[in-house]
């Protein structure tokens, strides 16, 4: 059989996001079975999902495997998902649609990749059990989105001294809040984890715009800041596995 693969992202004005799913594609073609891989976006920027679509039907392919690249099974993967199979009745070619990026072991190990690659980088020895961790999200209205995030959390409690997680925007605790709650443990270092898939606008600018005055009206001294998880090579395999779950299954 041959299979495409299609992801899709919410999307955003950022060249940096465009230019992570192109290096993701290009790792999910060397690393899987498909005749090609590409993405689309839900909105912000073309190519929307229709354009996606549209093209994936143009290449010589049975079945077309398709990845809502979101870390939260929210609002927006329904979105996503609902639109795509509107189109699905207009073509042979089958679709399959994965799970989100949300709820698995893999994105537990790329936050502690984060974390551990932080410290390492700034000459931190400290053992982890003297680490404390604050994870930052997007924030969702779904309860799903909280979920996924206390998944992440709950997985790391053993690791480090405290871990907690606050939120950009929607949800509490926000930036603020959080900042002041880890600042009540007295941590002797704080790692602050960005847990985006992109470095969009969120990541390069809004997080920014609320942490750093956050910081500096607060005691902590030794904080910090890791990369985005959206660009270790484990999102690839993370992908792929999705992928292979629908497929096996159809």
């Amino acid at each position: 059989m041959k299979r495409g693969l299609l992801i899709i992202d919410r999307g955003s004005r950022e060249r940096e996001a465009s230019e992570e799913l192109e290096t993701i594609c290009e790792g999910i073609k060397t690393k899987g079975d498909y005749v090609f891989a590409d993405y689309c976006f839900l909105e912000v920027e073309p190519p929307y999902i229709e354009d996606g679509i549209s093209k994936c039907l143009k290449q010589d392919i049975d079945s077309l495997t398709i990845v809502p690249y979101f870390l939260y099974p929210g609002k927006k993967v329904k979105i996503a998902v609902t639109d795509v199979m509107k189109l699905q009745k207009d073509t042979q070619v089958k679709f399959l649609i994965t799970k989100p990026m949300s709820m698995h072991k893999t994105l537990v190990d790329i936050v502690e990749n984060r974390i551990t690659t932080t410290l390492k980088e700034n000459n931190i020895t400290l053992p982890n059990k003297d680490v404390d961790v604050m994870i930052i999200g997007h924030g969702s209205k779904d309860p799903n989105a909280q979920r996924s995030l206390n998944y992440i959390v709950d997985e790391l409690k053993d690791c480090y001294r405290n871990v907690s997680r606050c939120w950009l925007e929607i949800e509490q605790p926000d930036i603020f809040e959080g900042i002041k709650n880890c600042e009540k443990d007295e941590p002797k270092v704080l790692v602050i984890v960005f847990y985006f898939l992109h470095e969009g606008a969120h990541v390069k600018t809004d997080i920014n715009n609320d942490l750093i005055p956050a910081l500096k009206d607060s005691s902590l001294k030794d904080t910090f800041i890791t990369k985005h998880i959206g660009t270790d090579e484990k999102i690839i395999d993370l992908i792929i596995e999705r992928a292979k779950e629908v497929e096996d299954a159809n």
